[in-house]
């Protein structure tokens, strides 16, 4: 065998072997995000818009992570109202933190 088939098949050994990890962080990112946007939501009913504001700050930074690993439309969406579920939250209004922490919720259980 030449040297290059051996160098090919092995690269190519090793990007099927990775493939999985990557998408499986993926996963977990959003698991997480997820888990933190729950929690926001929880917490948000409660009037709790600074404690909101720290959990959807997490939920964006595992959003975030799982768009860079696997882009996905529901993720872009989910950032955007995690982004604006901060905002509101920073200014204390709750009620509209948390209707934009359930918007992302939503869209972080569509990801596939």
């Amino acid at each position: 065998m030449s040297r290059r088939f051996v160098v090919a098949m092995l690269g190519l050994g090793l990007a099927l072997i990775l493939m999985p990890q990557v998408s499986l962080a993926a996963e977990d990112h959003i698991a997480e995000a997820i888990t933190h946007t729950k929690q926001a939501i929880d917490h948000g009913k409660m009037g709790h818009a600074d404690v909101l504001t720290t959990h959807a700050k997490a939920a964006l930074a595992h959003a975030q992570a799982g768009k860079n690993a696997k882009a996905n439309p529901h993720t872009d969406e989910a950032i955007k109202h995690l982004e604006q579920a901060i905002d509101e939250g920073n200014k204390g209004h709750a009620d509209q933190a948390t209707t934009h922490a359930e918007a992302a919720l939503n869209h972080l259980q569509q990801v596939n």
